[in-house]
């Protein structure tokens, strides 16, 4: 995100969750999600595996670059 530029929720997703054999993302997204938001989502998601993770969420790394550059704010939305 370029500095000055306004941040909106809009049209973005912020929150993947994961949990219960199901996933929003998988290992492939690891700079959206971060490495352990992307592994947790491969791990819960993933048909093969069937790892019993408890249900969670991550919030990508978007956010956390958005926080920053919003002089920690949140983006709107």
């Amino acid at each position: 995100m370029a500095k000055g530029k306004k941040v909106s929720a809009k049209g973005r997703k912020y929150v993947y969750k994961f949990g219960g054999g199901k996933a929003d993302g998988n290992e492939a997204m690891k700079n959206l999600l971060g490495g352990k938001g992307a592994n947790l989502a491969e791990m819960a998601g993933h048909p093969k595996l069937r790892l019993p993770v408890p249900p969670g969420f991550t919030i990508t790394t978007e956010v956390c670059t958005a926080y920053y550059e919003l002089k920690r704010n949140y983006p709107r939305g």
